[in-house]
Formats: structure tokens, sequence, C-alpha cells
């Protein structure tokens, strides 16, 4: 049986996985490569981090597995390191909202008030029966990478003027990069504001993923 040194030295190895978790920056930078990989220029511009500063957390999260990286000319690529670090993310996404009342409530104040919802196995019905429109809210370079079969990208900032695109006889469900984001939610009370019938999606493209569900991916994510 190993020492008590031993015993130490395999909880500290498990911990660097743990402390790699222990930061805001850190978490949403692993939230969007839940969507798809991108650059360090890429994932800077778009959680309004410096350059430096993304590189520094992207490494802390490579030294303890949760990304990998690779260079495409003078550029690195990061990527979340297999489904089971997506998993794990979004396992403690859940049970943080599920049992931390800060973040329930953070959680409120950011997602603006409650809007009707769907859930997966109703849209799957609802699309063989095609009496809905299945909409991607996300930023079109997500969309590429990964999405719901079926779905149209039609990204947040480009929603009120492509209406005229959404038949107006059929539910329009809007989904993005899952349960905490807010574009649904948004484009949602836009579309109602618009006159049209919408719900969101009770998730997003990764949970959608993980399930095995149809979907398209033109490149790995």
């Amino acid at each position: 049986m190993g020492s008590r040194q031993e015993k130490d030295a395999l909880f500290e190895a498990i911990a660097v996985m743990g402390k790699a978790f222990a930061s805001p920056r850190r978490l949403e930078l692993v939230d969007l490569l839940a969507q798809a990989p991108r650059t360090v220029d890429e994932l800077a511009r778009t959680s309004g981090q410096s350059t430096a500063n993304t590189s520094q957390h992207l490494q802390a999260l490579h030294t303890a597995g949760i990304v990998t990286r690779a260079r495409e000319g003078t550029s690195v690529r990061y990527a979340l390191a297999g489904d089971e670090v997506l998993s794990l993310w979004l396992a403690v996404r859940e049970v943080s909202v599920a049992r931390l009342a800060e973040v329930e409530r953070a959680a409120r104040e950011y997602l603006g008030g409650d809007v009707d919802a769907i859930g997966r196995d109703e849209l799957v019905a609802r699309m063989r029966s095609g009496d809905i429109v299945l909409v991607d809210v996300r930023p079109s370079e997500e969309f590429e990478a990964g999405h719901i079969e079926g779905a149209r990208s039609i990204p947040l900032e480009e929603l009120q003027g492509r209406l005229a695109e959404l038949p107006p006889d059929r539910e329009v469900v809007a989904y993005c990069r899952g349960p905490l984001c807010a574009f649904a939610p948004e484009a949602v009370r836009r579309l109602r504001a618009a006159g049209r019938n919408a719900r969101r999606l009770e998730e997003g493209w990764p949970e959608w993923r993980l399930t095995g569900r149809p979907a398209k991916r033109t490149r790995a994510a």
C-alpha cells in the first residue's frame, strides 16, 4: 500500500485540474471553446481580455489537460481536450446553478425575464412534423463549427433584418450556447415583439452534441 506522501502527491496532481477551473476568466474561455475551436486572438477579442492575459489563462488550461493546441501558420488554435472535458464543464455549470443561490441569482439577472422554452424531445418531434423553424442565433463561426441538423444560422445581431426569411405561419425555436447564454432568450423577445410565435430551446449546442442526436460539424470542435 502506498505511503501518505504518495497519496498526497496523487491528490495534488488531481487538484491541478480543479485549480485551472478556479478563475472566472478561464471558465469563460472554456465556455467559448465548448462552441468552437478558436485562436488566442479570437478568444481575446470575444472575451474582452488582452491577448497576453488570454495566453496565460490558456497555458493554465493546457497544463491541466483541459485544452489542446495546434499551430496554424503564425497562430495557435485551441480546442477542448475531448468530450469528457465538455461533460465536466457542463456538470460544473449545472451543479453551480442548482446548489449556489448566488449563481442562480446572477444567471437570472444576466438572462433577464423568463421566456417560454421547449425541451429536446418535443423539438425533435416538432422538427419531424415540419411545423417549426429552428434558428441558431450564435455567431456564424460557431454555427460553421457545428450545429443542430436542420437549423438555420441567423446571428442575433442579424435577426431584425432577416425576419422575412422566417415563415410567419410557423413557430420559431431559437437556441444558442446553452442555458446560461443570453442570445436565445433575447431572440425570443425580439421575435415576439415582431408578432412571431417563438420559444427557446432549453439547452444549447454543447448539450445537444453530447447526446449524439443529428448534428452537422464542419471541423473538430
